[in-house]
């Protein structure tokens, strides 16, 4: 009798989680795709001469520009509220572009966080300023890049290569359309972007969940 009542909690304490979450601030059952099959970055250069890659990873995506030092304010911000708190989950990342030529910026950049954070899971990929404008493009998004090739927003990425966040309406009714999260705002970051970050965290978890039930 008890083993049964044990595998009943372990079943349902992620279902439990995934609703507690899917209710939280945006009142989306389920964060809505605005863009499906996002571009690979794994043609472009990375910071460590690693390839990175947006498939089966949990991606934050952010356009630094080519003032990367300039803004290190708003990446303290992610790291502290979005990346830090989430980093331990092994198929998160952050995935910043910057324009070629802005390698030396980013390796202070990361020096200086890496003081206070662990950033094997923060990567750098560097392209043309031009390539940089037409993979932005394909993004499909209402904002845009700013002269230096920068935007304050990040974006989440799943891991089917499908741009997420709010568009339509509501469970209360209301209409809703968010595409990316300030990195100027602790309070954007801390509240709106982190509720929907782990709406996407419990929704491969309950999957995962899931598919070992399955295999039992």
């Amino acid at each position: 009798m008890k083993k049964y009542i044990v595998l009943t909690v372990l079943f349902a304490l992620p279902i439990c989680a995934y609703l507690f979450f899917s209710s939280g601030v945006n009142n989306f059952a389920k964060l809505p795709t605005l863009t499906p099959n996002v571009p690979e970055l794994s043609q472009w250069t990375s910071l460590d001469g690693k390839p990175v890659q947006l498939k089966d990873q949990i991606t934050i995506l952010g356009f630094p520009g080519s003032e990367i030092l300039k803004e290190k304010g708003n990446a303290f911000n992610l790291d502290q509220k979005i990346y830090n708190k989430n980093r331990e989950f092994k198929d998160f990342q952050v995935v910043m572009v910057a324009p070629d030529g802005n390698q030396n910026q980013a390796k202070e950049m990361m020096a200086e966080l890496g003081r206070i954070s662990d950033l094997s899971n923060w990567h750098f990929v560097f392209a043309k300023p031009e390539e940089i404008k037409a993979y932005y493009a394909k993004l499909k998004l209402v904002g845009q890049l700013n002269e230096n090739l920068a935007t304050p927003n990040v974006y989440i990425v799943d891991k089917d290569l499908n741009l997420r966040g709010r568009k339509g309406k509501n469970k209360k009714g209301e209409h809703e359309y968010k595409e990316g999260y300030n990195t100027i705002s602790a309070a954007d970051l801390h509240n709106e972007m982190a509720d929907d970050v782990k709406i996407i965290l419990a929704e491969y978890r309950l999957a995962l969940k899931r598919n070992n039930k399955r295999k039992i």
